[in-house]
């Protein structure tokens, strides 16, 4: 196999050496440029991260939970996956049914309180069973509104009806492979205000050539450090599927960043990654059995070869 994270470690030598400091609505401060892009030859090796280890649990039950068009964070609870928790805990704690202690910017205050950061831990462990035992209160709570789920399978259109743009960009795969047109968007302007989050992914494309399938992601946002690493192996992922089920090899994912960004404190931590050797990339697995995109369970998915550096932890700025 090769090394195949070199793009993504550049891109975060570039934005501490060259990056703009910007202010953003977490209040955290970033240092960010705009306009990067990254490639990744898919098969030289599956690109997730070996300077420090990223769960890949994690990333194949969000890209299952994505597919399945599910917008409800139950899911990944109840595959142990809490990387949605603090979006839907917000949506509680600032509601008129919570009555407990006061969680105003608890991102911020678990950090520097530690009395804090104990209640605000045990509120969100309460949060979360709830969701994963109480239906009514994981319909009200656990429901982060018009995320990539529903943007994927369930497109509202104006008279009512909805479309499935990655059964439809299958088809097209299929039956049209020198197709422009083999994009899936989830930006939609009427629904921003109501999301608990706007897409950061807000559209990628597919290309056929040579009897492999690339894949180009737009993210208009980009966590460098906690956000990025797992935003790579989803993409990458979710093209190795869809060659699967149309019948193609693995060409190139290309990631283009509007504004990519290391958060004010992250920098340690990603000064820590970059001093580490990258090691060979793993190799993907996926069941020979199956070839519907819809039919793969966790088990189906595997990564071989995977020997990471540890994992680095850091805040998540909400």
């Amino acid at each position: 196999m090769a090394i195949v994270e070199t793009p993504y470690l550049q891109l975060a030598r570039d934005i501490l050496e060259k990056g703009h400091p910007k202010n953003d609505r977490t209040g955290t401060g970033t240092r960010s440029l705009f306009g990067y892009q990254m490639r990744f030859d898919l098969s030289k090796g599956f690109p997730l991260l070996t300077t420090k280890k990223v769960a890949f649990g994690l990333v194949k039950s969000e890209l299952l939970w994505f597919l399945r068009g599910d917008t409800n964070i139950r899911y990944l609870l109840q595959h142990n996956n809490h990387i949605w928790d603090e979006w839907a805990f917000k949506r509680w704690v600032e509601s008129k049914d919570y009555s407990g202690p006061d969680m105003q910017d608890f991102g911020h205050r678990a950090l520097l309180d530690s009395a804090f950061a104990a209640e605000y831990q045990k509120q969100k462990n309460f949060f979360c069973e709830q969701v994963l035992n109480n239906d009514d209160f994981a319909s009200k709570y656990g429901e982060l509104g018009d995320v990539y789920g529903a943007q994927w399978r369930h497109w509202k259109t104006r008279d009512g009806k909805t479309i499935d743009q990655i059964q439809n960009v299958i088809t097209n795969i299929q039956e049209k492979p020198d197709s422009r047109r083999l994009i899936v968007t989830a930006w939609n302007p009427e629904d921003v205000p109501a999301s608990a989050l706007p897409p950061c992914h807000t559209i990628f494309q597919f290309y056929v050539a040579n009897g492999k399938l690339s894949c180009q992601l737009y993210q208009r946002s980009a966590d460098v450090f906690l956000g990025v690493p797992f935003n790579i192996a989803s993409y990458a992922l979710l093209t190795h599927l869809i060659a699967r089920q149309t019948g193609l090899e693995v060409g190139e994912f290309v990631h283009t960043l509007g504004d990519a960004h290391i958060y004010n404190n992250h920098f340690e931590q990603i000064k820590k990654q970059l001093a580490r050797d990258a090691k060979d990339a793993p190799k993907l697995w996926l069941n020979p059995s199956k070839k519907n995109i819809f039919d793969f369970e966790m088990e189906d998915i595997k990564v071989l070869g995977y020997e990471p550096h540890p994992g680095i932890k850091a805040p998540v700025a909400v």
